[in-house]
């Protein structure tokens, strides 16, 4: 039996409250305004279960959205005014679209009812003088709501995070019309409201046949070989992920936005596959004659565009893991299709080969000795720029001290541009869970990644590795650092361009280098903690000066131009 959600007479705004608080969100992202506002005014009596964070941006609120839904498993919300979140609101909209994330962006059309037709200040109805947010909102979206009475307000609410959390995840919006927050709910008259739990989809596990089938394809393969997905992220199945790998002595690599999902310290790891990976990883696949792919489209940076060196159906067995029956077989062929929340699946598949046989202990250790062989023959994270001291600051040397500061269990989030593909690189996780990369490429995303990483995680170490153009997108996430009290430590590689175009250019640069930065003044001007680096020795206490303190902090190092991004791609990628 399910309870009615209402039993008085209720505010609209009241109810789409509630509605999150049954959900278990427990903060939201934006800036109050339009009818907004009046969301806002029910959250006030809700602060002890839900956080309202205030951002500078709406840009920022929906990249923090779509991180909480990323790391948490239930829908970031991002909340404001609709024309400015159609204008700011969209870069972690279609972060949440492309990497399957659940997250809900909350706005209204500003339409002034009962003057909705005649063109109103702000209007976002797509009435005549006015902007279409549903139209825009629809691309970038699974589905959009368009909420013209009370009582509808909060049922959208509630399907919205239904559709949120369904199959593959991603962005739900809802609009709702200036009608909506005039009149009270009557819980008494139809369409009754009920409790939002029942809304909640349920963890849906795989077929059993398809299981067992591909249980025997990977006990029948001589060099089998797993790649992992954002999926395994977004499924929280890490722990699945690794046992499965043992279980078989499957060597495990990556893709780029998967990165993070097994740690690469681990002695079955690969690192990163793809356009710019790790040639360990590029080497062992192309070698291998089953690839189960997990959480995966297998699009073309992940398989070097699509060189058959690399993945191969006519020489190769596939298989495939994802919630998504259409990514299956989307890019390549596969033998097996297993449908179904991957750490469920995974989870099935290693008691299905558990129940049939594991492999001998002999053909165990000759895997391991295999990717052992694989990784000293490859370089695997072996590069001289590891214990440079050259000045300016090499950014293998920086990742390299990074890495001793840090955690086992710290979080790391990426920007965009050449600074990521280095990270992608050259950067070893040291424990799954451990970074976030943005999908689409788009530039500003660390910092805001990291303010939603603390926030989920606060007794964590949590460092945004961003680059200076994606860091001046973004820097007014220091203000709502400071302002929300959030400790997070940015790490700035700063080399004064916007490295990977101006290297593209070649000897014809234009537009692509910026003025020298004092990016540590800055920070303390706005009231954080700034520290400068400009030699190699200066890195280290830097980083635990500022992972020491209780204050975001940026460390701004000033690194070298030199390393390109033609350094860190695989030759596999060409022609």
């Amino acid at each position: 039996m399910t309870g009615k959600l209402l039993n008085a007479e209720t505010r609209a705004a009241e109810g789409i409250v509630r509605v999150l608080k049954e959900a278990g969100i427990d903060m939201v992202f934006g800036i109050a305004g339009g009818n907004m506002g009046r969301v806002y005014d029910a959250l006030y009596d809700h602060q002890d279960t839900i956080r309202s964070v205030l951002v500078r941006h709406e840009q920022l609120a929906s990249v923090m959205a779509e991180v909480y839904g990323r790391l948490t498993g239930k829908p970031g919300v991002a909340i404001g005014q609709g024309i400015f979140m159609l204008a700011n609101g969209l870069l972690g909209t279609l972060e949440a679209h492309l990497g399957s994330s659940p997250m809900l962006l909350l706005t209204d059309f500003s339409d002034v009812s009962p003057f909705s037709k005649h063109s109103p200040y702000q209007s976002g109805s797509g009435d005549y003088g006015g902007a279409d947010t549903r139209t825009a909102l629809d691309g970038v979206t699974k589905q959009t709501f368009v909420v013209t009475e009370p009582v509808e307000a909060v049922m959208a609410t509630q399907l919205a995070i239904k559709h949120a959390l369904s199959g593959e995840r991603g962005p739900v919006g809802v609009l709702y019309h200036s009608r909506v927050f005039k009149e009270p709910i009557d819980p008494g008259k139809r369409p009754f409201l009920y409790a939002t739990k029942a809304y909640l989809p349920k963890r849906m596990p795989a077929d059993p046949h398809d299981v067992a089938a591909a249980a025997k394809v990977l006990l029948a393969a001589t060099r089998p070989v797993i790649i992992a997905g954002n999926g395994v992220r977004i499924a929280g199945a890490y722990a699945e992920l690794q046992a499965l790998a043992e279980l078989i002595a499957a060597p495990a690599a990556t893709t780029a936005s998967g990165k993070g999902t097994f740690a690469e310290t681990h002695s079955l790891a690969l690192g990163v596959c793809g356009t710019f990976g790790q040639a360990t990883a590029n080497a062992v696949i192309g070698e291998a004659d089953v690839v189960l792919a997990i959480g995966s489209r297998l699009g073309p940076a992940d398989t070097a565009n699509e060189n058959p060196a690399l993945i191969d159906p006519t020489r190769q067995t596939l298989l495939q893991v994802d919630v998504e029956p259409k990514n299956a077989s989307w890019a390549f062929p596969c033998e097996v299709a297993i449908i179904g929340d991957a750490g469920l699946a995974i989870g099935q598949l290693a008691d299905a080969i558990s129940a049939i046989g594991v492999p001998s202990a002999e053909l165990l250790a000759a895997r391991k000795g295999a990717v052992e062989a694989a990784r000293e023959k490859h370089g695997f994270f072996s590069d001289p720029g590891y214990t440079s001291d050259e000045v300016p600051v090499m950014p293998q040397r920086l990742f390299a001290e990074i890495l001793r500061a840090t955690a086992p269990d710290a979080l790391f989030t990426c920007d965009a541009g050449e600074n990521r593909l280095f990270m992608t690189h050259y950067f070893q996780t040291k424990a799954p869970g451990t970074l976030l990369m943005p999908g689409i490429g788009a530039m500003g995303y660390a910092v805001p990644a990291a303010l939603a990483g603390k926030l989920v995680f606060p007794r964590r170490q949590v460092i945004a590795v961003t680059g200076d153009g994606g860091f001046s997108m973004a820097i007014n996430g220091l203000m709502t650092a400071r302002d929300e009290k959030i400790p997070i430590v940015t790490v700035v590689l700063n080399n004064s361009a916007l490295g990977w175009v101006k290297h593209g250019q070649g000897n014809r640069p234009i537009a692509s280098t910026f003025a020298d930065m004092d990016f540590a003044a800055i920070a303390r001007a706005i009231g954080c903690r700034g520290i400068r680096v400009e030699r190699v020795e200066q890195i280290g206490p830097a980083l635990r000066e500022a992972l020491g303190g209780a204050e975001p902090t940026v460390v701004d190092v000033v690194t070298s131009s030199r390393p390109s991004f033609r350094d860190v791609t695989s030759p596999l990628a060409g022609g």
